[in-house]
């Protein structure tokens, strides 16, 4: 039996349903090389079985950063080609629990307390301790993150978002790959763990970049910016990454320090949650004069 021939416009129907579908996936596919590159960090950091293989510290610590980046990239397109959907959020959820969750906590015991652990057996417990409770806290913030999506302020996350936790990790991987070897370091390392962990589940706000600018010189801002970045990036090399995000850190306490002593020079993020029931209230209040 003969199959029909499609005239022109069946066709173009149908090519239009094709490249929908691609739009789909295209955000999907991105969220997928993301969980790539965390699971690839596992297999380096479980790989590595000396203290001096700095190489593959280092290269575990990168697809950590590159993980985020793609992490960013997805959600700008899956807006951009208006193909977000509730599929693509739990994806996106569970992928950085993998990238920015379990990737990092096995990067920093790997780094920070399994060959001071053989001399020591207490650093290795303490930092076992630290690097789940980084885990733990990088999934409750991101199940907090969930539910809380469209009651927040979109200037400002609440609480340090889960990939800049897991690249504050790697900065410090990057800036020196070798693997720890003191004790009083080892310590001193399960601290900054237990305190990123903190800044997770904390209230905390922490600036967001997702938001477009309305500003008739956004885009000259915005390039500016990234063309300073990169020079940064090309004079720092490996410091880069620590310098931006404890810049970034330093700055978000400051600001909400700010706040709690009444400073307004950068408006403090209001919950859209307490804006609705403002308006209800005063449509109620307003009822009752009538």
């Amino acid at each position: 039996m003969k199959k029909r021939k499609l005239d022109i416009k069946e066709r173009k129907a149908r090519r239009r349903r094709a490249v929908q579908r691609s739009k789909f996936a295209l955000p999907s596919a991105i969220t997928l090389i993301s969980v790539l590159c965390g699971f690839l960090s596992i297999v380096m950091s479980i790989n590595i079985v000396s203290a001096s293989e700095r190489n593959l510290f280092s290269q575990a610590a990168l697809l950590l950063v590159l993980a985020a980046v793609l992490d960013g990239l997805d959600g700008r397109v899956a807006r951009a080609t208006k193909t977000t959907s509730k599929f693509g959020v739990q994806l996106d959820s569970l992928a950085d629990v993998l990238s920015f969750g379990m990737a990092p906590a096995i990067l920093a015991y790997k780094y920070g307390f399994f060959v001071i652990g053989q001399e020591n057996p207490r650093a290795m417990t303490v930092g076992c301790a630290a690097s789940f409770f980084f885990l733990a806290c990088g999934a409750l913030r991101l199940a907090r993150f969930n539910i809380q999506v469209e009651r927040t302020d979109p200037r400002f996350f609440v609480g340090m978002p889960i990939p800049v936790g897991a690249i504050c990790i790697a900065s410090v991987i990057l800036k020196w790959p070798v693997s720890i070897s003191s004790v009083p370091m080892a310590y001193l390392f399960s601290g900054m763990l237990f305190l990123v962990g903190i800044f997770m589940i904390s209230t905390l706000s922490f600036p967001s970049f997702k938001k477009k600018f309305h500003h008739p010189k956004a885009t000259l801002w915005i390039t500016v910016s990234f063309l300073g970045l990169l020079c940064l990036l090309v004079i720092l090399k490996s410091a880069f990454f620590l310098w931006f995000f404890t810049t970034y850190t330093l700055i978000s306490l400051a600001m909400n320090l700010g706040w709690l002593f009444g400073w307004n020079g950068i408006r403090p993020p209001a919950s859209l949650y307490t804006q609705r029931e403002i308006s209800d209230d005063d449509e109620t209040e307003l009822q009752k004069k009538l």
